[in-house]
């Protein structure tokens, strides 16, 4: 089995320009042709938190959104959304508690394509880089408490390292990713947005999508990687 990952900060949908466009980022959306796409910053911060991503024209796009929100408007938690093809069938969706410093969330998702069953959990992480490394060892202990599957972390992990910092928290046999440099995206200069796998899955390919839509659209561009279930 073979699926295409993404994670997108989509900025509240205000792009370089300073314009607050969703039909642009939804555009974007339809150009990477994920199967999983992790969303952040989708849900507007104050008031009634509501999405700058209109349900029913996600959902024209052919993807299903896991059930997180816990208002009528919203789409995610605290800004994290995860959106799902149709052929992907979701289990089961529920937040992950964080120690923050900020209003930072992440959430779990349990997927199943055919007769795999994975996990999924999407992601912004703080800006404090002891704080990154306290979440992330929280979303590995969510992760560790529930019955084993392949698993994935996609999400804006605010980390500027390659691989040192918050990165050094994954454990033996979970690779991590930094499919390149997504921040700003009319000039990219850090790998912010990163993408973490556990072991059964391995990389086909990886990048970040910079398309001239993608640069224009949010400040940052979404990343992405193929990865493929052993059978």
């Amino acid at each position: 089995m073979r699926l295409k990952f993404a994670s997108y900060n989509i900025h509240k949908a205000v792009g370089s320009d300073g314009r607050r466009d969703p039909d642009r980022i939804l555009r974007v959306i339809h150009e990477l042709g994920a199967d999983v796409i992790a969303l952040q910053e989708v849900d507007l911060r104050f008031g009634a938190r509501t999405s700058v991503l209109p349900r029913v024209m996600v959902e024209e796009q052919g993807y299903a959104i896991a059930p997180l929100c816990t208002r009528p408007t919203s789409l995610g938690w605290h800004g994290n959304a995860v959106l799902v093809r149709r052929a992907i069938e979701i289990i089961e969706a529920c937040p992950i508690a964080l120690p923050t410093l900020e209003p930072r969330g992440a959430v779990r998702v349990e997927l199943r394509c055919g007769k795999k069953r994975f996990r999924v959990a999407g992601m912004h992480l703080d800006l404090s880089g002891l704080r990154r490394r306290h979440q992330i060892r929280s979303v590995l202990g969510d992760f560790a408490s529930r019955e084993k599957c392949p698993a994935a972390m996609l999400g804006d992990f605010n980390e500027w390292s390659l691989r040192g910092g918050s990165m050094r928290e994954f454990p033996a046999g979970w690779h991590t990713l930094a499919p390149g440099k997504s921040f700003p995206s009319r000039r990219p200069l850090a790998p912010l947005d990163r993408i973490a796998f556990s072991k059964g899955w391995s990389c086909v390919s990886h990048g970040v999508h910079h398309s001239a839509l993608a640069a224009a659209a949010s400040d940052h561009l979404p990343v992405w990687a193929e990865l493929e279930l052993a059978a």
